[in-house]
């Protein structure tokens, strides 16, 4: 019987491992990329703010 109820007790432990990770996930919030025009992340906060980082810019050399 102690095998089983060692089996039992492994999955038991992973499904509720796995659902809690599942939530974490899920409760997460988007980062706000290219909002208000921009084509990158703005930083909010600190000493950099209102920096875009990962600025997509294309050169108008073309046109």
């Amino acid at each position: 019987m102690d095998r089983h109820t060692k089996l039992l007790n492994e999955f038991s432990r992973s499904k509720s491992q796995a659902e809690l990770l599942n939530k974490m996930q899920k409760s997460r919030k988007a980062v706000a990329v290219n909002k208000h025009g921009t084509a990158g992340y703005t930083i909010k906060e600190g000493k950099n703010r209102g920096r875009v980082l990962k600025h997509l810019k294309k050169s108008s050399d073309n046109i």
